[in-house]
């Protein structure tokens, strides 16, 4: 088992430099504390992403961690130019010598992708011709490439990444059916989805491993992310939780409530008590986490734990003293 971080980066403040600070300081405590990686969302448009440019942030991240790899779950990879983001990675590996991981996606809003002027099919075709761009522009000294959206002839590769033959792949996976593409191209996977739904995905990528003959060994992560507050005791953990799952799940909604459209995928339960008994949330002291982590491990078959500790209205010092639970109390007996 490995545990990490994912980040929407969603309003907590109105100051938002102080929170990009805030966010500065927890990534120290995450490094600090031993944690396997941080994976920052991409949205546009809407308080649940104010990192609308995930390398900005990301590079800064770089520069105030030593261990603690960064990467982007996902880059919504039809908004951007290959060649561009191409160039963005190599940057980012280096910068953080050797930390970063490429986390991809076709993007899960329409209405984000419409004020980019992509309509849903486009999007999907320019996702696939941008992952397979880039990823030969990672590895190649010269790129060609004649697709329906984008042509290159001969276009000189002059930087490349630290890990080779480039950095780890990753990708948001809320269907079984997906897991297909992403076993066969050695890509980690992360969902969110309801507790029922993670066994049947994870069960699905170790079936797709195998049919490939790939060794048992060499399985990328399967992880799960999960709202997490931690508190000395459980009505303070509750009090937390409580407004900051709020404030979160507005702005989550928010967008699609504004254009009246139905939001897709996982349909968050409608507060903390609901989301915690739902399994879609742990919060409590460290003793109850500790227990309710430990089932979902044991039956939803991941490897990777991404926590949400920072979210919505929750104050940085509530966020440190979670942290500083987790590490003490909670991952030690989970085999960390």
């Amino acid at each position: 088992m490995k545990f990490g971080v994912f980040d929407h980066m969603d309003r907590a403040q109105p100051d938002l430099s102080e929170q990009y600070a805030d966010r500065l300081k927890l990534i120290r405590a995450y490094d600090r504390a031993g944690l396997y990686g941080y994976h920052m969302a991409e949205h546009h448009g809407t308080p649940l992403g104010l990192a609308p440019s995930p390398s900005v942030f990301l590079a800064a991240a770089a520069q105030h961690s030593e261990r603690l790899r960064l990467g982007t779950l996902v880059y919504t990879l039809p908004q951007y130019h290959p060649l561009r983001l191409a160039e963005e990675i190599c940057m980012l590996d280096r910068l953080s010598r050797g930390r970063f991981d490429f986390g991809m996606g076709r993007g899960i809003s329409p209405i984000e992708l419409g004020f980019y002027g992509l309509s849903g099919d486009e999007a999907l075709e320019r996702f696939v011709e941008c992952r397979e761009i880039v990823l030969r522009a990672l590895t190649c000294e010269r790129l060609t490439f004649h697709g329906a959206h984008y042509r290159f002839d001969d276009v000189p590769m002059v930087m490349r990444p630290l890990q080779t033959p480039h950095p780890p792949l990753w990708y948001g996976v809320s269907k079984p059916s997906s897991c297909e593409w992403a076993a066969a191209n050695d890509v980690n996977i992360v969902t969110s989805g309801g507790p029922q739904s993670v066994r049947t995905i994870t069960d699905a990528y170790r079936s797709e491993w195998a049919k490939l003959g790939k060794p048992v060994e060499k399985l990328p992560l399967l992880g799960v992310s999960r709202h997490v507050v931690i508190a000395d005791s459980e009505r303070e953990a509750l009090e937390i939780a409580g407004p900051a799952y709020a404030e979160w799940r507005h702005s989550l909604l928010l967008l699609w409530e504004e254009r009246g459209v139905t939001a897709p995928a996982i349909s968050y339960p409608p507060s903390a008590a609901a989301a915690i008994s739902e399994g879609f949330m742990f919060a409590g002291t460290a003793s109850a986490v500790r227990e309710a982590m430990a089932e979902l491990v044991s039956s939803a078959g991941i490897s990777y734990l991404l926590c949400r500790f920072a979210f919505g209205c929750m104050a940085v010092e509530a966020s440190l003293k979670t942290v500083e639970l987790f590490v003490d109390e909670v991952m030690p007996a989970l085999g960390v």
